[in-house]
């Protein structure tokens, strides 16, 4: 599980099909083969690493749900490590399985800060809740205000500066996770709800 603090910012050393190689330094001080690490908001695991960089299989289901199949060498990516038992609870929960892609529609200045538009699939607008949380790129965010069909977020200096935010421009493709509670919260308010009799014979 993550929380959509994002710990630094990596760059792709290397992109080839089905693997990728991620420069960084913080989010391998403790890293392992085996660990989970969320790239742009995706759950990945680390199947090598050395003292500058971390390798990652990426499979045609992650491909066809995000954005990652469009990084090159060089890129930015968001990097952030699972959340250690006595970590700290910054976000929200990110469980790093993306639902959909949405892009940025517009990008807009707002004294310090800058007002993001994003578009998203209805899939993913249906759990979109004014004041509730999103996770765009693995970057944990608040909903300043939405429709049926986009979101709106305000991105402050410290999370431009720390996240791709800062080279994030209109038409680029970003990875969408929803609040996980709005998808159970949906789901037990209207399912057809099994006797508990019945549930515990089965």
């Amino acid at each position: 599980m993550f929380t959509g603090i994002v710990e630094e910012v990596g760059h792709i050393k290397s992109a080839d099909p089905g693997k990728l190689v991620v420069e960084a330094s913080t989010v391998l001080v403790d890293a392992r083969v085996g660990d989970s690490i969320c790239m742009n908001g995706t759950c990945l695991t680390v199947t090598s690493r050395d003292d500058e960089s971390f390798a990652v299989d990426v499979v045609p289901e992650t491909l066809r749900r995000t954005n990652l199949g469009e990084l090159n060498a060089g890129d930015p990516v968001n990097l952030e490590r699972s959340l250690p038992a006595n970590g700290r609870f910054g976000g929200h929960i990110v469980q790093g399985h993306i639902d959909a892609t949405g892009s940025i529609k517009d990008i807009s200045p707002d004294g310090d800060a800058w007002l993001v538009t994003f578009e998203a699939p209805t899939s993913v607008m249906r759990y979109v809740v004014e004041k509730g949380f999103i996770a765009v790129d693995g970057t944990s965010l608040t909903v300043v205000k939405c429709d049926n069909v986009s979101f709106v977020v305000t991105i402050i200096p410290h999370t431009r500066e720390n996240t791709v935010f800062a080279r994030r421009k209109v038409g680029d493709t970003v990875n969408l996770e929803v609040d996980l509670v709005a998808k159970y919260v949906e789901r037990l308010s209207s399912s057809a709800r099994m006797p508990l009799d019945i549930a515990d014979e089965l």
